[in-house]
């Protein structure tokens, strides 16, 4: 395992914040502040951050947990322990979708453990790519229209198909 600190977290990571107080900067001086006007201060355990924009940050997925309705240009102070971080690559499958039907919504989840067999496990290119297909399955319902069947029924059995397999949704699709 990959040791992350002040010198190498930004290169390729992806990583949960914890929502914090956004007073946290006042009266401190940051360590970094990157050409789009994020602040960094580091400690011995981790980073905070204070940013108007998270999720794909550079060559970095970070994401800001405690926020029911995101939105993008609106400021929030996260931090992480260097222990958070791992390696964004597309080699390792170390992730997996969480899906809410009553809501309509799809995590992205990493796996914490390493031999995890209780989810199918994507690479981080995969996943995404899958939540965008998701998210269009929850919003969109001109696919279902030449079925005789009832399309949260539907969607619920494409949707699984999905987060558990590498087949493609046209194929799964034709399957139903």
């Amino acid at each position: 395992m990959k040791n992350y600190h002040s010198f190498n977290f930004f290169k390729h990571t992806y990583c949960e914040f914890e929502m914090k107080d956004i007073n946290f900067f006042k009266g401190k001086s940051a360590h970094y502040q990157s050409k789009s006007g994020s602040l960094y201060l580091y400690t011995k355990q981790g980073v905070y951050r204070y940013s108007n924009h998270w999720g794909r940050v550079a060559n970095c997925r970070w994401k800001i947990s405690g926020i029911e309705k995101y939105r993008s240009q609106d400021y929030y102070v996260g931090y992480a322990n260097w222990s958070d971080f791992f390696p964004l690559n597309n080699a390792e499958k170390s992730f997996y979708l969480d899906v809410d039907y009553s809501v309509g919504k799809t995590k992205i989840i990493r796996s914490r453990e390493e031999n995890n067999t209780a989810h199918f496990l994507m690479t981080s290119d995969f996943a995404h790519q899958r939540l965008k297909q998701i998210n269009a399955l929850f919003k969109d319902y001109k696919w279902a229209k030449y079925f005789d069947e009832d399309i949260d029924e539907l969607r619920v059995r494409l949707i699984d198909n999905l987060i558990s397999s590498n087949t493609s949704i046209q194929e799964l699709k034709r399957n139903l």
